[in-house]
């Protein structure tokens, strides 16, 4: 077991960890104990009653948070000619094709997320050893390999996230930052548990939503009562 600091003990004290709460309390609960100086981050952690090993089970989507992630999103477009000058209207920060790969290549990688369009997957699908593992590779699933690219770069900026299974069956994500207060993170929270939900493969039988925990970056992990969530199910 690690040792824990005094902060966070003290922060530990003001949650019962016996019960689990409303997910709105839960929400709460979590925003007041936080305890460092910077601005941390809200997570959720949901366990799914799926098996990751079939295909079919394999849990991955999409969700524009409805209030972002409370940090600037630097995004990089391989584009050429007219969507190049599209990707740069749409406020990407970073745009080019052959001298951005070379770029990265060299070991540079200033963005967080990244666009493609389909033409150029050719010559971004050969740095897959380098994008693939800090999960920067554009993927049609995701909707960043995509001719549209002004969405794409629009959504990203506006908080889009996306998530997938682990081999455990949990899928990790972040709502936001401690500083939106409750009702922002509770809305974020809403959306992306709408998205697992249309998510739910038929093949999965029993219980899909297992447990769910949320924690900011330093805190506890507060459990929330899933029977609370028949509000937003429903």
């Amino acid at each position: 077991m690690p040792k824990r600091g005094k902060k966070y003990l003290k922060s530990r004290k003001q949650i019962n960890a016996e019960i689990k709460y409303n997910y709105t309390e839960a929400v709460k609960t979590s925003l007041d104990s936080s305890y460092a100086k910077f601005d941390e981050t809200v997570d959720v952690a949901v366990r799914l009653g799926v098996d990751p090993r079939h295909a079919d089970q394999m849990i991955r989507g999409t969700v524009v948070l409805p209030n972002g992630l409370g940090k600037e999103v630097k995004v990089l477009v391989f584009a050429k000619g007219e969507k190049e000058k599209e990707a740069l209207d749409a406020g990407a920060d970073f745009v080019g094709n052959d001298d951005l790969i070379e770029k990265i290549k060299g070991g540079w990688l200033g963005f967080d997320k990244a666009v493609a369009t389909p033409d150029m997957m050719a010559s971004v699908g050969k740095m897959g050893k380098i994008l693939g593992p800090r999960g920067l590779m554009p993927n049609a699933k995701t909707g960043t390999v995509s001719f549209d690219i002004a969405r794409a770069v629009n959504e990203l900026k506006a908080g889009k996230i996306d998530f997938r299974v682990e081999k455990a069956g949990i899928v990790h994500a972040p709502m936001g930052k401690v500083s939106f207060g409750v009702d922002k993170i509770v809305q974020n929270f809403t959306a992306f548990l709408e998205t697992i939900l249309r998510l739910k493969p038929a093949s999965s039988k029993g219980t899909y939503i297992k447990n769910i925990t949320i924690s900011t970056t330093m805190g506890p992990g507060i459990k929330i009562d899933t029977a609370s969530l028949k509000e937003i199910t429903t």
